[in-house]
């Protein structure tokens, strides 16, 4: 990534660092942080720039972290990269995302910045992911200190728009995740920076991790666990300015129009056609000089420097064209396109209605008829789905979509005569009925181009127990009719002339989502169905004049690769067993960070299996490894999580080994059950 960046070298400040200091919280408790500045900061005071992540700042985002913070410090602010308490060289543990006392510690955290001699009292936050979540909810706190944000890939809705349900449907990245984090939140600190202590800090979070898949899986419906930390509970309650970024291939996309609709603050939305990342390291490309955007951002709100960014249209967004579908792109085709407000009026809904002889057709021109569509798919669509949320190391986009029609209900378009596009989220209102008590519909928009090739536009998942709600979930009537709704996921797409519209629906998207307790039957009444898209006008008097210049950042620090890196998604059909398997390979391989003289290695594997159409036979099985090596330090963690299910239960099995110079000294191994609630 760093070869796409301009790497800048000369700055209007010279910058100092400090790798690490200490900021002492109430209770007495350490939180590491790394600190860039200018030089002449503590006798002339800045505003300072904080990202809050339990990430490592020591090694993990090392990288990453010279390329954007130097580069801020160097445009005169103070930037601290902290690692939440028990990450990194931080005291104490972490348990869980988003606790009350992570949000203390943040404010916290601010106070101390805001009181030091180098800082002039005005905070920024800017964060990706968890940072990004933490940023929204630390301002909904309203720490005095802190005067504007800006949220890369994160979410106002914790249950309804995250990495653990969608639609009331359980996402397989809950699993890749809690893996994730099960692994991330048992690894040491670094002795160079925490003495003898290391050890015995080490001991301790060992000593407290816990699967985290465990406590997710008890809130299967949206309670006050998810209500915590979800700003949309009360937009009102954040006061600063907020500038929000996502992707479209990132999982979230959605939260970027809710806050754009619901905050009442000045606010900017801009969508890219990336993963997880931020935009100046943005994959599938274009990347864009997303530092420099968000400096005309701090300067605005920290400086009180007129920078003319609130004169951009309220939401910019990447509007991709067609594309012959691939699980890898380096680049998405399309173009910048921009909206003065959200909601817009230049957005209006186009229905669509689906038809008995199975055609999307315009609702003017359909003639009722009375016939049913029935489908019950195999637990195999979903295998080419991709990944609910690219984290940009691809192959993880969804690829052709015929191979996964095939066991899915279809309705298509005519060619279209003119072009066509989108943005906003498309809505699928559905009569149908099932066999069983427990359903789901997964619901996917395809661009079908004129060789025959359906690109995923976009997608949408139900439980059909949570239609009416996700707080309290209802069973169905089997065979009853019911009238239901199921939003896709938003997204900027223009349908080219000659091209069709496709309609998918099928009865499982594993391991995309969990399948249902047992085999059921959906029925579909096409008369009383239709698609609504969000159709746009072009506005090329606003379009015309969007732009953004290259990337640049400062550089970032020498690595040399041990090991290579390996990322691969495989499918494998036992035509014998009559099952199928998933292997995710995310293989970081073994880097030496040259300026600190450590090796690091980290590798995950994830497989998920299926065996014919057998609903309890689903498994998610994910291992990790991560290790760090510098002279005779050597130090590494393996973790293995187990997801299965039956009517009734998930069953969770979990197992930590923790080695020193080769010798494992710690070993602990879980085995849990957690009921099954409309799920």
């Amino acid at each position: 990534m760093a070869s796409k960046i301009n790497e800048v070298t000369e700055f209007p400040h010279k910058v100092i660092e400090k790798e690490n200091v200490w900021i002492r919280m109430k209770d007495g408790t350490r939180l590491g942080a790394r600190i860039w500045m200018p030089e002449t900061a503590p006798g002339n005071p800045v505003p300072a720039i904080m990202e809050y992540i339990p990430y490592r700042k020591r090694d993990h985002t090392r990288p990453y972290d010279n390329v954007m913070h130097r580069y801020f410090a160097g445009h005169g602010y103070a930037c601290l990269r902290i690692d939440m308490r028990g990450s990194g060289e931080s005291e104490g543990v972490l348990k869980d995302e988003y606790l009350m006392l992570e949000l203390e510690d943040g404010m916290e955290a601010i106070q101390w910045i805001s009181n030091q001699k180098w800082c002039d009292g005005s905070v920024g936050m800017i964060g990706i992911s968890w940072g990004g979540f933490n940023g929204l909810q630390i301002a909904s706190l309203q720490p005095p200190a802190l005067k504007a944000v800006i949220t890369v890939c994160s979410t106002d809705d914790r249950y309804s728009d995250d990495v653990h349900y969608m639609g009331g449907c359980l996402l397989g990245d809950n699993l890749s995740w809690a893996s994730t984090m099960f692994d991330r939140s048992a690894c040491p600190p670094d002795p160079e920076l925490v003495g003898n202590s290391w050890k015995s800090m080490w001991i301790e979070r060992l000593e407290n991790c816990e699967p985290w898949i465990k406590t997710w899986l008890e809130h299967q419906r949206r309670d006050d666990y998810w209500k915590h930390g979800s700003i949309n509970e009360n937009f009102s309650d954040i006061k600063c300015p907020v500038m929000s970024v996502s992707g479209w291939a990132d999982g979230y996309s959605n939260s970027i129009f809710r806050l754009l609709r619901g905050l009442e603050v000045p606010k900017l939305g801009l969508i890219g056609p990336w993963g997880h990342t931020y935009p100046h390291q943005g994959e599938p490309g274009p990347a864009i000089g997303f530092l420099q955007e968000c400096l005309r951002w701090w300067d605005k709100w920290l400086k009180n420097i007129e920078t003319d960014i609130m004169a951009e249209p309220m939401l910019r967004v990447w509007m991709q064209d067609y594309m012959s579908p691939h699980a890898s792109y380096e680049n998405r085709k399309g173009r910048w396109v921009g909206e003065k407000s959200w909601p817009s009026d230049n957005i209006n809904d186009k229905i669509i209605s689906l038809t008995d002889e199975q055609r999307l057709v315009e609702e003017e021109t359909v003639s009722v008829g009375n016939k049913i569509k029935q489908i019950q798919s195999p637990l195999s669509v979903g295998l080419f789905a991709g990944k609910w949320c690219s984290y940009a190391t691809m192959p993880d986009l969804p690829g052709d979509q015929r191979e996964e029609d095939g066991g899915s209900l279809v309705f298509e378009s005519d060619r279209l005569e003119k072009p066509l596009e989108i943005l906003g989220s498309p809505v699928l209102e559905l009569e149908l009925s099932a066999d069983k008590p427990l359903a789901m519909a997964a619901v996917r928009l395809s661009d079908v181009a004129l060789n025959g090739e359906a690109a995923r536009v976009t997608f949408g998942i139900l439980n059909l127990s949570h239609r009416n709600g996700h707080e309290e979930p209802e069973m169905l009537e089997p065979n009853k009719k019911y009238r239901v709704q199921i939003e896709l996921n938003g997204i900027a797409h223009s349908f080219a002339p000659g091209h069709r519209l496709r309609i998918s629906i099928s009865t499982s998207y594993w391991p995309l989502c969990w399948p249902s307790p047992e085999p059921f039957t959906l029925t579909l009444y096409p008369q009383g169905s239709s698609i609504i898209l969000p159709e746009r006008k072009p506005l090329p008097e606003v379009d015309d004049r969007i732009s953004f210049k290259k990337p640049e950042g400062a550089p970032g620090v020498e690595t040399t690769v041990v090991k290579s890196p390996e990322n691969n998604w495989i499918v494998h059909r036992d035509l014998a067993e009559n099952s199928s398997t998933l292997k995710v390979i995310r293989n970081s391989g073994t880097r030496r960070i040259e300026d600190i003289d450590l090796e690091i290695e980290n590798r995950t594997t994830e497989l998920y299996t299926t065996v014919a159409n057998d609903h309890e036979s689903p498994r998610g099985e994910v291992i990790t490894h991560r290790g760090y090596k510098r002279g005779d330090w050597h130090v590494q963690t393996r973790t293995k999580t187990v997801l299965t299910s039956n009517k009734t239960y998930f069953r969770i099995r979990a197992e930590l080994d923790a080695y020193q110079n080769g010798h494992r000294f710690f070993s602990k191994s879980w085995d849990e059950h957690v009921i099954r609630d409309c799920l």
